[in-house]
């Protein structure tokens, strides 16, 4: 039987952005750069998915580098998979800021199994982008921190939530991580497509982690009340 797990490990595997990105942007795709994620990412799905029950959708902007880009998980680094999904990945260890206050919401729901079984997260763009620093290094980079970029982005993204949906996600509500750029481009997606009855804001895990971390408590409260607890 084909089950909410089996759609989104497929979509997983078939990810693939096939354009010309700007100079100096690259295509994070765990799904076929690390059989290790694909294998870690299937057994999380197969373990909280594997139902044909409805969840709500919750969008982020694209994965980060520390968390879905290594684990094919959307903010779940290696960390909080070991200890929180009882999951491990081999060869790599990874501490993403997001992933920490992402658990806390979710233990303060009422745990993994509960809030997975009610809610799916992915992002309006389910993969993520790098370019490299001024020092060498590679640094994340949104796919709307330029306007070429997103616009090469937009049709993936229009196709990624068709398919969170048939997957299994209810279209009453879907609440975004983010309130500025992010919000105000799915708002641009629902008008045209229609996806959704209403959209809920909610400031997004880094902004909360770097900047609000004082008031940790309240977004988590927060995060909460959006969800009905």
């Amino acid at each position: 039987m084909n089950h909410f797990a089996d759609r989104v490990i497929e979509f997983n595997q078939s990810l693939k952005l096939d354009a010309e990105l700007p100079a100096g942007i690259r295509v994070m795709n765990p799904f076929r750069e690390n059989p290790e994620a694909v294998r870690v990412s299937s057994a999380f799905y197969h373990k909280f998915y594997n139902d044909n029950d409805q969840r709500r959708l919750i969008l982020a902007i694209n994965p980060g580098r520390f968390g879905a880009g290594v684990t094919g998980i959307p903010f779940t680094d290696t960390k909080r998979l070991t200890e929180n999904c009882g999951l491990h990945i081999n060869d790599v260890s990874t501490h993403e800021p997001s992933s920490v206050f992402v658990y806390q919401v979710i233990e303060a729901y009422g745990g993994v199994e509960k809030f997975y079984r009610d809610f799916y997260i992915n992002s309006i763009c389910p993969l993520g982008f790098v370019r490299e620093n001024s020092k060498g290094r590679e640094v994340n980079y949104n796919y709307y921190d330029s306007k070429e970029l997103q616009e090469i982005v937009l049709p993936f993204a229009v196709k990624s939530i068709r398919a969170y949906i048939d997957a299994g996600c209810k279209t009453d509500v879907c609440f975004c991580m983010g309130t500025g750029k992010n919000y105000k481009v799915l708002q641009q997606i629902n008008r045209e497509h229609a996806f959704f009855d209403r959209i809920i804001p909610l400031e997004h895990p880094r902004y909360v982690v770097q900047y609000k971390s004082a008031f940790t408590n309240d977004y988590i409260s927060k995060y909460l009340k959006a969800f009905g607890r």
